[in-house]
């Protein structure tokens, strides 16, 4: 029954989730290009609003947890375990004055409307994994942008998704490229709950009647270890969070 309710609900997701990123495209053009970073921030805030209602065509519900008194005057690394493309949107709007910029591939930069404008031009570092060397490059230049402007970021250190919710061991190297350019970057895990089942039977159906959860754990003091170290504290911490 779930399955079909999933059939029924898919297109009308779908429509909401397309029209938005195609409304979005040239507004973040406009915003950017005339206006510059702040305006087009702005855009992409309110498109990734959208997008998170999305979910909701689906009966699946959005909460997101934060309790921290996180600062806004300091870079932050969120580190958080990835289960699809459904966790990034509501990190984007609720993690907004933080101005989280994310670690993507670099095959994302083309061909998607509003998605790869934004990670061209918002900041990201867009990543080529066959090119070690680039991709470390690119890290240390968002680190180096993070430090500058006080951005935050957002990395997912297990490499790929967890198709069945279990969370895989975080790897440190994207971490302390980062941290390379930017050493005073405070480490905070994000735990990411149910956003597989979305995905569960692929892109048709997506999984209705599902309650996601994004909980801001507490903070990690960099200096409390090496990267090695404190990146698997965070991995501790998310899987405890998640009962695992």
């Amino acid at each position: 029954m779930r399955k079909i309710f999933g059939i029924i609900l898919t297109p009308i997701h779908y429509i909401f989730f397309g029209l938005s990123l195609l409304v979005f495209h040239p507004l973040q053009w406009m915003a950017y290009n005339w206006f510059g970073y702040t305006a087009h921030k702005r855009v992409v805030d309110a498109l990734n609003w959208c997008l998170t209602a999305s979910y909701y065509c689906l009966g699946n519900t959005v909460t997101f947890i934060n309790n921290q008194n996180l600062p806004l005057d300091r870079s932050i690394i969120f580190i958080a375990n990835h289960q699809s493309t459904y966790d990034i949107p509501p990190m984007i709007y609720f993690l907004r004055k933080y101005h989280a910029k994310f670690v993507s591939k670099i095959e994302l930069t083309k061909g998607i409307p509003s998605v790869s404008y934004n990670l061209k031009y918002g900041g990201a570092a867009n990543i080529d994994r066959k090119d070690q060397r680039q991709s470390i490059t690119e890290l240390m230049k968002l680190g180096e942008r993070m430090k500058a402007n006080t951005w935050g970021c957002v990395i997912f250190p297990e490499g790929t998704r967890s198709k069945d919710g279990q969370v895989k061991t975080f790897q440190s190297a994207g971490v302390a490229a980062i941290m390379k350019r930017c050493p005073d970057a405070l480490i905070v895990p994000i735990a990411i709950k149910n956003s597989w089942k979305m995905v569960q039977w692929g892109a048709f159906p997506l999984g209705p009647f599902n309650t996601m959860r994004w909980e801001v754990l507490d903070p990690i003091d960099p200096k409390s270890g090496t990267v090695a170290e404190v990146v698997l504290k965070a991995e501790e911490a998310v899987k405890k969070c998640l009962g695992q």
